[in-house]
């Protein structure tokens, strides 16, 4: 399935939104590696997997994969075709299930998404990022790339049923290499100093304010 709607989605969907890319280079072709973007919409998820240039996994609520009937069947075929993986936010657990999943992700060679800030932005501003992402580049030894997205929240605004065709662009940054840079560093200190760095790259692509603090809003999306 992935296949076959990555043959037809991204032509279509860029021939349509035309979104602005640069850096595509930065992304490795083979081999691990962390995708870390902030996070304006529910579909940053796509945006960022039409326009690279090899499979993006990312994770997506278990609710959209578990639809009865022909629609439910319809929209877990979609989510599914577009590499994405399910993660139970009810589950007390899901944060390290969400972990592990990504470390077999990484572990087959393949690229993961994820957003350090946890949630959307709902501001616009830039939020502190979770060392989740850092954990992730530290243990499985992958770089990250940082991506800055701009626009999206346009694209598909909280409430909206269907995208809307308004400029995006998308940004991707220099990998950020850590295999070997913390070796003999307290494991809390290495993972909060990576994490820093990413999000000071993300906010280098995309400029935007920086929060300074953590985004506790329930995430939706």
């Amino acid at each position: 399935m992935y296949a076959v709607l990555h043959t037809v989605v991204p032509p279509v969907a860029q021939a349509i939104w035309r979104p602005t890319v640069s850096g595509l280079e930065n992304i490795p072709r083979t081999g691990p590696v962390i995708l870390a973007s902030n996070h304006l919409s529910f579909a940053d998820s796509l945006v960022i997997p039409i326009v690279a240039p090899r499979k993006v996994v990312f994770l997506a609520k278990s609710d959209y994969f578990a639809g009865g009937g022909l629609k439910g069947r319809a929209q877990k075929a979609w989510f599914e075709g577009m590499g994405m993986l399910p993660v139970d936010r009810d589950d007390t657990k899901a944060a390290l299930a969400s972990l592990d999943t990504a470390m077999s992700v990484l572990g087959r060679g393949e690229a993961f998404g994820i957003y350090p800030e946890g949630t959307r932005s709902r501001d616009g501003r830039l939020y502190r990022g979770r060392t989740g992402v850092a954990h992730l580049a530290l243990s499985a030894g992958a770089p990250v790339v940082p991506v800055g997205l701009t626009g999206t929240e346009r694209l598909q605004p909280v409430g909206a049923r269907l995208p809307r065709i308004v400029p995006v662009t998308v940004r991707f940054g220099a990998p950020i290499e850590v295999a070997g840079r913390y070796d003999g560093v307290p494991a809390g200190k290495a993972r909060r100093e990576v994490t820093d760095e990413i999000m000071a790259a993300i906010q280098a692509l995309t400029g935007q304010e920086p929060a300074g603090v953590y985004n506790d809003r329930a995430p939706d999306a």
